[in-house]
């Protein structure tokens, strides 16, 4: 969108927002809200999570957000991601968040329902949301109410080294095959590396790994209600099915942890490895493999709709703000503007609306990612409910369990039994 014409849509929007007022003030006898004037001179609060890199490309942002609206200041901070949601909590309670900030689709429930979040529909006159899918709204809807906006999406994967492959004279797996034939060319790559590097890894220490398997069978991890969407046995099933990965055929958890914070994959000790789209980028970075491929991960039931677009990375305003307009001519730049999609790409995830993507120039990794996401489209589904409260810190509880069943230090069963205490707790 232009700047004039975005212009004009603000003055509408703030002499529709004026009359508005005025007839509320008329019914209520109370004092009229203050009109916004778009050239009034604001300063915004803005707080994400995430690396240097990411800090240079929203400074580049937000340069060029100012030559359309000099007058809206945008302070930022960021921080690693498990900081972040600490001082997001600490500034919640005592009503003190940003005027915009990053946000995360599995905290939707725990800033909603206390109304920590702005209700985004009150700000439709300077956000568009006819540019997302229905599919990606509902990402950031709790009870068909908007309180945030996807920056992108990403869809599970599962990333090849090339290089590895070329190197042991090893064929390339076939995407979407069953868990146990796939498992079978984890054992053979394995071998033919003489144990020099693993096929993969234990895929079932992640979470999103059960969520397939749920969802393959028409399940999820949590229902509409926030509760819990499987039980005991399905979660000690699923680890158990990981036993054989674990007997020589992933590699052993603990030369993961010698190599931490780097993955299998990044220390190229694994030809394998399963996560988000979006993290094709930061595999070539850290393994320096030339060429790395994405197929498709596992299904247990072919022909399912077991992947979905995960919009996790969110934007979102403070239900306090005093500045609900500005902040949300600032959250539609980032969410839609083309320029967004120019300095981004797909490091936000793919671009989550139409306007961002006809900014984004899909080339190498981005292409890459883009022609993975068009070759998984008919395994697509609806997207699962929303998260239940607390469910960050549930994930996080399943790979330390998954963690700790690869080293030994806990059984499959005492790991299910921790496991659902730690979500009784969480979910009371």
């Amino acid at each position: 969108m232009s700047a004039p014409s975005f212009r004009r849509r603000l003055l509408a929007g703030a002499a529709a927002a004026a009359a508005g007022a005025l007839v509320l003030s008329g019914c209520a006898g109370s004092e009229p809200a203050a009109e916004f004037d778009p050239d009034e001179k604001v300063t915004l609060s803005f707080a994400f999570w995430g690396n240097d890199d990411r800090a240079a490309r929203y400074n580049d942002l937000i340069a060029a957000f100012n030559e359309e609206h000099p007058n809206i200041k945008v302070n930022v901070s960021f921080t690693d991601y498990p900081s972040y949601w600490e001082k997001r909590a600490t500034e919640a309670a005592g009503g003190g968040l940003p005027d915009v900030f990053q946000f995360s689709d599995s905290y939707l429930r725990q800033y909603a329902e206390p109304g920590y979040v702005l209700d985004l529909g009150t700000q439709k006159d300077y956000i568009d949301f006819s540019t997302f899918e229905d599919s990606l709204l509902g990402t950031g809807q709790l009870d068909g109410t908007q309180y945030s906006l996807p920056t992108g999406y990403s869809m599970w994967a599962n990333f090849v080294n090339d290089d590895l492959l070329a190197k042991y004279g090893v064929d390339a797996p076939e995407g979407g095959t069953s868990p146990a034939e796939f498992d079978d060319w984890m054992a053979g790559f394995t071998e033919a590396s003489g144990g020099a590097v693993y096929g993969g890894t234990d895929y079932t220490q992640r979470i999103q790994g059960f969520e397939l398997s749920l969802r393959a069978h028409d399940k999820n991890l949590y229902t509409d209600d926030g509760e819990l969407g499987f039980t005991e046995d399905e979660l000690r099933d699923y680890w158990n099915s990981g036993a054989g990965l674990r007997d020589g055929v992933a590699v052993p958890q603990q030369k993961l942890e010698e190599i931490s914070p780097k993955s299998g994959m990044g220390a190229q000790l694994t030809a394998t490895e399963m996560s988000w789209s979006n993290f094709l980028g930061g595999y070539l970075a850290d393994s320096g493999a030339k060429s790395i491929s994405i197929i498709a991960p596992p299904t247990d039931k072919a022909g399912s709709k077991d992947l979905y677009q995960q919009g996790g990375l969110q934007i979102a305003i403070s239900a306090k703000t005093k500045h609900p307009e500005a902040a949300a001519i600032f959250l539609d730049y980032v969410v839609n503007s083309e320029e967004a999609g120019k300095v981004f790409g797909t490091t936000l995830g793919f671009p989550a609306s139409s306007s961002k993507l006809a900014g984004t120039n899909l080339e190498g990794v981005d292409k890459q990612v883009a022609d993975y996401i068009e070759s998984v489209s008919d395994r697509v589904g609806e997207a699962p409910p929303v998260p239940v409260i607390g469910y960050g810190s549930l994930e996080q509880k399943f790979w330390d369990l998954g963690k700790e069943i690869g080293l030994g230090t806990v059984s499959v069963d005492d790991a299910v039994e921790q496991f659902f205490a730690e979500a009784d707790v969480v979910l009371q």
